[in-house]
């Protein structure tokens, strides 16, 4: 289950990050309390989601094609160095009892920036870190179980935290915690990458990409239901605060508590991944997981009682999780090492790319419908999109067959095919 920590790059980079993601979920927790004790809006609520996350729309893809040309390791330092100045500006602002909305909103979009150059570079590093390629999908899937532990962590912590010293206080610990992973990444001892001497236009390059991820069925399909998944399903975060405080009569530790069930469900389905074997099945694991991830929603859209809404979000982090990290470690297999800053630019597109518009959408949905209504479309909405995806899914694994046959996922290779996609392309249709 943690096999690719044997990995001294891997390794540090797992220690260092684990320490700065609770520092990142405390920041977007405080966020969202912080912005609707001042506007009791659930509309800037989505504006602020919005601001957050727009750039990843805008930026990512471009952002890909440098990712492929750039040193990897000196971009994200770059970025964590950002993340944290934003941080302490926010702490700095909300301590003192000047902050504003406007300038959450302008910080928000500041770090939406920043982000769009840190996701593709932080999927493409991966392989940098990890030296053998059968520890791959174990990696990702150990990112993801970093992730949702300090989901899992973060949010409690913070409702603590902002029931007793404010938010101020979450910024100020986030800003410090990017000193972990600056000190891992630059720690790191790593090969030289091999890239292109005379690398084509940027836009080129971009075309590219765009060709190869949706010329190609598995990726394309792989990519519509995470993009379906960031703007229909992923806004419920959004929403939280109007849940924990106005459906369900709490307060900022029940807002805690609601967004540390949905980690602790992420965190499981994590573990789950990490604990299988091989990438074989996960094919058929994404659209049982996004049906999960839709009735989840469904159940919280309709339950008024707390208690109750803690296996319901528990559920719905599992599905989204395992949904959204199968899907990754499908992408990252099929993938060549040239394209792979690009296709993920393309997946964190999909994914927290479509995020802001599915906010501003809930956000003016909750406004005029409520934020139950809101929350019971998005889960029909996934339901939905898994119900197509497992249409396609006898088209995809043929597909993808070859490329596994090639790479030796699939051990037993009948005669003359492993000859056959070594000498030439594999089919991308």
């Amino acid at each position: 289950m943690i096999r690719a920590l044997r990995h001294r790059n891997y390794r540090l980079f797992f220690a260092g990050q684990s320490l700065s993601l609770v520092g990142t979920w405390l920041t977007r927790v405080a966020t969202g309390w912080l912005v609707y004790r001042l506007t009791d809006s659930p509309a800037l609520l989505g504006v602020v989601g919005f601001a957050s996350l727009a750039p990843t729309f805008l930026l990512t893809p471009l952002a890909g094609v440098l990712v492929d040309r750039w040193d990897r390791r000196r971009l994200l330092v770059i970025t964590q160095v950002l993340s944290m100045a934003q941080s302490l500006v926010l702490a700095v602002l909300a301590l003192s009892g000047l902050i504003a909305v406007w300038q959450i909103i302008a910080l928000s979009l500041f770090q939406g920036c920043v982000n769009a150059f840190d996701m593709p570079a932080r999927q493409a590093f991966l392989v940098e870190m990890v030296e053998d390629r059968a520890d791959l999908s174990n990696a990702i899937a150990l990112n993801s179980s970093m992730f949702n532990g300090a989901r899992l962590i973060g949010p409690s912590l913070a409702g603590f935290l902002i029931a007793t010293m404010g938010e101020g206080v979450c910024f100020l610990v986030d800003g410090v915690s990017y000193l972990a992973v600056i000190a891992s990444l630059l720690a790191m001892t790593l090969k030289p990458r091999r890239t292109q001497l005379q690398p084509s236009p940027v836009l080129r390059g971009l075309v590219e990409g765009f060709r190869f991820a949706f010329g190609f069925t598995p990726i394309r399909a792989i990519l519509l239901l995470t993009a379906l998944t960031g703007f229909f399903g992923m806004p419920y975060t959004v929403l939280m605060p109007v849940f924990a405080r106005d459906v369900l009569g709490g307060d900022a530790h029940s807002f805690g508590f609601l967004m540390s069930m949905v980690g602790l469900g992420a965190l499981s389905g994590a573990l789950y991944l990490a604990s299988r074997r091989s990438v074989r099945g996960l094919g058929s694991l994404i659209p049982l997981s996004a049906t999960l991830f839709g009735l989840g929603l469904i159940g919280f859209s309709v339950s008024r009682s707390e208690m109750l809404s803690y296996p319901l979000l528990f559920a719905a982090g599992f599905g989204m999780m395992v949904q959204t990290a199968a899907g990754n470690t499908i992408l990252q297999t099929l993938v060549d090492d040239d394209k792979r800053g690009r296709v993920m630019s393309f997946y964190g597109t999909a994914f927290l790319g479509m995020t802001p518009f599915g906010a501003l959408l809930a956000g003016a949905l909750a406004d005029r419908f409520g934020a139950p209504a809101t929350i019971l479309l998005d889960g029909l909405v996934m339901l939905a999109g898994a119900a197509l995806f497992a249409a396609y899914l006898p088209r995809i694994r043929v597909l993808m067959r070859p490329i596994y046959v090639q790479r030796g996922i699939i051990p037993e290779v009948a005669a003359g095919i492993g000859a056959a996609t070594e000498e030439t392309d594999v089919p991308r249709k």
